[in-house]
């Protein structure tokens, strides 16, 4: 019974609410039927004729005369008593059951409009998803209490993206200053002994770390403020990431190629970052000589992107949680390609914030794609 909707739960209720009722109206009507029959037939006294499905005997009235007593008994009109009450009872019930299911499946058209609303709460919509509170009365203290809870939720996200923002922000200028000071310090002092000079070298390194998480966090606090208006193509977009990363590809013998191309609209900045994080995570984590492939599929409605590499693949565990801020599988090989553990959960953000959505499509030992869907307006 747990597992049953609750439409069903409110038919079968139904059907035995009805079912209960007409038994009991059932008994009554042949308890009261048979007994009337009974008084009747002892009632009447005198001459008996005896009409039987199996022996019907014609009778005329007209041929009793006036003074003679009659009693006339019908066999059987008992039991067809019973059973058509029975029918009519097995009918009653089944029509009542069809007509509770599709009533209460009336009634509970606004709890499936609600569910449906549900459903489409994310994070980057909370102020929209409001529920309008001029329904039944019996939804209305549910609207209002979910419309509440939606306006609390907003106003917790701002207030930690405006933490985030101000914590960034002010992290700027002291982090700026140990960079420069460190060069300057490196260039004034080149002859500094081996200890020294390791020691300085994991300054600048850490700093410059530093320095691009506090970016990242910026970036991420300030994206519901960013337009997305802007016509964008995304092959050129893709080469010219690819032209950013030749350094790092160069460095690590990656081979990159793309296919597709499309056209859609939302913030040029924000897609380009989105695109450019899953790509230089794709060649980051490949192996030595590796390849990495960005393909881009338009379809009328939407458009698809994969981002292929050829690297050890990723945990099934974790699959879900490498887009999380600040998660990585690998703490060591992050230290060593400088991660901060933001670059996948700033792409769901972008995604998320276009109407689109990330995720791990396929992972193994030979390699790991990462898919990408996003509206074409």
């Amino acid at each position: 019974m747990k597992h049953l909707s609750l439409q069903w739960r409110i038919t079968l209720m139904s059907v035995l609410l009805i079912g209960v009722t007409c038994i009991s109206m059932n008994l009554l009507l042949c308890s009261s039927g048979v007994y009337y029959m009974d008084t009747i037939a002892n009632t009447l006294q005198g001459g008996t004729v005896i009409l039987n499905e199996e022996d019907m005997v014609s009778f005329d009235p007209q041929l009793i005369a006036p003074d003679e007593d009659l009693t006339i008994i019908v066999d059987g009109a008992q039991g067809r008593f019973r059973t058509t009450n029975w029918y009519i009872t097995v009918a009653v019930t089944l029509l009542s059951g069809i007509l509770a299911y599709f009533v209460s499946g009336r009634a509970l058209k606004p709890l499936r409009s609600f569910a449906s609303q549900v459903e489409q709460v994310q994070m980057s919509n909370l102020a929209d998803m409001k529920i309008n509170e001029d329904v039944l009365p019996e939804f209305r203290q549910f609207s209002h209490s979910f419309n509440q809870m939606l306006e609390r939720l907003n106003n917790a996200f701002a207030a930690q993206r405006q933490f985030t923002g101000n914590a960034a922000h002010e992290l700027r200028t002291p982090l700026a200053l140990m960079q420069a000071q460190l060069e300057l310090f490196s260039a004034e002092h080149p002859d500094v002994l081996p200890e020294t000079a390791a020691f300085l070298s994991l300054l600048r390194e850490q700093t410059e770390r530093l320095t691009q998480m506090t970016k990242t966090l910026l970036e991420m606090s300030s994206l519901q403020q960013v337009t997305r208006n802007e016509r964008i193509q995304l092959a050129p977009m893709v080469e010219e990431i690819f032209t950013d990363l030749a350094p790092l590809t160069d460095k690590r013998g990656i081979t990159l190629t793309a296919d597709g191309d499309g056209v859609m609209t939302g913030s040029d900045a924000l897609i380009y970052r989105l695109l450019f994080n899953l790509t230089e995570n794709a060649v980051k984590y490949n192996r030595p000589g590796g390849s990495v492939r960005v393909t881009v599929m338009q379809e009328p409605e939407k458009i698809l992107i994969w981002v292929s590499d050829t690297g050890c693949g990723i945990p099934e565990e974790y699959q879900q949680s490498i887009f999380q801020p600040f998660f990585r599988i690998d703490k060591s090989r992050s230290r060593e390609y400088g991660g901060t553990g933001l670059g996948l959960s700033l792409a769901w953000e972008i995604a998320n914030l276009h109407g689109g959505s990330v995720w791990v499509e396929k992972s193994s030992e030979k390699g790991t794609t990462i898919a990408v869907e996003l509206p074409v307006q």
